[in-house]
């Protein structure tokens, strides 16, 4: 709001309230449903196959690359290693719903490993 002062009038304070009054219904919505979503995610991974966990590990760097084409100069590690990230990154996932405020902690370390790193934030996004 504060970006548009001049322009802003009744009409908008009524969508703005109007849209973070469906936010917050949604949320209330969905509270307590993370255990559900836990369990129906960890079904979901352990019955994908060998091939399409190989399938997700591919598609996964595919669209990276696609969204952010400089990352390819970022990942120079063998198809292992990057399989391994692509696993990791089921992982937190999953993790996210069992322990979130560790998970908080982990990502965000692993954001500033990556600065130390030399990766620009740009490909945090």
């Amino acid at each position: 709001r504060s970006l548009c002062p001049k322009d802003w009038d009744t009409d908008h304070e009524v969508a703005w309230n109007w849209l973070w009054e469906n936010i917050e219904r949604m949320l209330k919505a969905l509270w307590g449903k993370p255990r559900i979503y836990q369990h129906a995610l960890d079904l979901f991974i352990a019955g994908l196959s060998d091939e399409e966990v190989d399938f997700f590990r591919r598609e996964l760097y595919k669209r990276f690359f696609l969204n952010a084409p400089a990352g390819q100069d970022h990942f120079k590690q063998s198809t292992t290693r990057l399989y391994f990230l692509a696993d990791r990154v089921v992982e937190t996932t999953s993790d996210m719903f069992k322990r979130p405020r560790k998970m908080v902690q982990e990502i965000s370390g692993l954001g500033l490993r990556h600065v130390g790193y030399g990766i620009p934030t740009e490909m945090f996004s």
